[in-house]
């Protein structure tokens, strides 16, 4: 290591109440390789200097940075609706680094073994669900949605065992922070409320800090938190992704894309889609999403009821009058999205027609739906779009035509329509595809798709639109990587 270049360490959660974590060191890894350094990531944090070998050593859990301080976070969640007591049961938090552009964020290993919140499970990770997040959440990243990302993939060079023996693996993950929906559960349940406001305060501190000096800064937090929320599920949205699994356990308080577990990408529209083998009734199917966001608001706003007012129902009412604000509040940014997604920024009320209409036929027509918005885009006809060629879509199209090549639309329309409406995504085919032939030594094809990714937008030099292997997504299931 360069003698002038270090870590820039902060280990600001470690000196919260005691009841919101357990000091905790990974397991060693007995023979670890490593697969994948992310060096722009590494290069945004200040850890461009890093050595083959350190990058090895910290990042496979066999040595801690120095200053750091490991930690694994405690916190709750309502899983499918059912409350539970959870924690990091496999993963660290090794420290906050602090970037040259002076932002914190935290390094975490996730699948480094054991911890006090194991339960029945060992800790570990598959090298393959750790590939799987690192590739999805570097997508989401360049498809220009919050998340967390990937520092490094590490092959521990142990045996996983889950219904086989599986290569195990290590995922080094850098977010804003690691505070979830759940921790605020947790501190509600399990600590006191002088814990609960300490806590607040330090997560308004780090995240918020514009709602400091309002009339109520807990009320102000809660609707900042709500409107972070329905952007990113927004995003979601608008590239047609499936998070699997929205537990409050899962949901970032900072609004980033984290957990990556039963995730996919939505390729034939249908708002009720479903790709997570634990997802047997739907819950969190694309296009519940919003409802499950507002259920999970809720649930936030319950845990800090204390903080609200000494009266429980002025905190109730409080509460109230934030959450109720969010139909109106999502509808709009909802609609705004998917106009833009049609080139159209200044829009009136029977616009929304429009959004309405084409989802309605491309459900009809089973038609895919990012090829759908980039064919648009394009000004093509996607080869196997029964849509397209429809006396019903040529009606509508004679309607949209004219309302974005209005004189005050013309010039926007294209470039609206291209940040929007991605042309590539990681499909599920592809992704499986890829996983498969990694696990089995060969990374060509991750490699190829890890380059697709980085440039989703790119209208100039792709314009051929994906094309879905008939069937695919009939039976196709994903699963937690635990």
């Amino acid at each position: 290591m360069n003698k002038n270049q270090k870590w820039n360490i902060e280990n600001s959660y470690s000196e919260l109440p005691s009841c919101l974590f357990v000091n905790q060191l990974p397991e060693q890894s007995s023979n670890p390789t490593t697969k994948y350094f992310n060096t722009n990531l590494a290069l945004d944090l200040g850890l461009q200097f890093l050595s083959d070998k350190e990058i090895l050593d910290y990042f496979s859990g066999n040595l801690l940075p120095v200053g750091a301080k490991s930690i694994s976070q405690a916190y709750a969640g309502h899983q499918f609706g059912n409350f539970t007591m959870l924690g990091d049961g496999r993963a660290v938090l090794l420290c906050e680094q602090i970037t040259p552009k002076n932002k914190k964020y935290d390094i975490q290993l996730k699948g480094s073994g054991k911890t006090p919140f194991s339960r029945r499970g060992d800790g570990k990770a598959t090298l393959s669900s750790v590939l799987r997040e690192f590739l999805i959440s570097e997508a989401m990243y360049y498809l220009g949605v919050p998340t967390s990302r990937s520092l490094a993939v590490i092959q521990t060079g142990q045996k996983v065992y889950r219904e086989k023996p599986y290569d195990g693996g290590i995922l080094t993950r850098v977010s804003s922070s690691h505070i979830r929906f759940g921790t605020f559960e947790y501190l509600n349940r399990f600590c006191s409320n002088e814990e609960l406001l300490i806590f607040s305060n330090y997560v308004i501190d780090r995240h918020y800090p514009h709602v400091k000096n309002t009339e109520n800064p807990y009320l102000s937090f809660i609707e900042a938190v709500m409107i972070k929320q329905i952007d990113l599920v927004i995003h979601w949205m608008r590239i047609g992704f499936i998070h699997g699994v929205m537990n409050t356990d899962n949901m970032s308080i900072f609004g980033e894309t984290i957990d990556y577990g039963p995730c996919a990408f939505m390729n034939i529209y249908d708002p009720k889609t479903v790709f997570s083998s634990i997802d047997r009734g739907g819950r969190y199917a694309f296009g519940n999403q919003p409802d499950i966001l507002y259920w999970n608001l809720i649930v936030l706003v319950n845990a800090l009821l204390p903080l609200l007012s000494n009266d429980k129902k002025k905190s109730i009412d409080l509460g109230s009058s934030i959450i109720d604000k969010f139909s109106q509040i999502f509808t709009e940014k909802w609609y705004n999205m998917m106009l833009m997604k049609l080139g159209i920024s200044n829009r009136d009320n029977d616009d929304k027609e429009l959004v309405d209409l084409l989802l309605e036929m491309m459900i009809k027509f089973k038609s895919d739906y990012t090829n759908t918005f980039a064919a648009l885009t394009l000004g093509i006809e996607p080869e196997d779009s029964s849509l397209l060629s429809s006396d019903e879509f040529k009606f509508w199209k004679k309607r949209w035509t004219a309302q974005v090549d209005a004189p005050t639309n013309k010039n926007l329309k294209l470039d609206l329509m291209k940040k929007n409406n991605p042309i590539s995504i990681p499909r599920n085919h592809l992704v499986e595809s890829a996983l498969k032939s990694a696990v089995n030594g060969n990374f060509s094809e991750y490699d190829n798709l890890l380059n697709l990714i980085k440039n989703p937008y790119n209208y100039k030099s792709n314009n051929f639109l994906q094309i879905i292997p008939e069937g695919f997504d009939d039976s196709y299931k994903t699963f937690c990587g635990t």
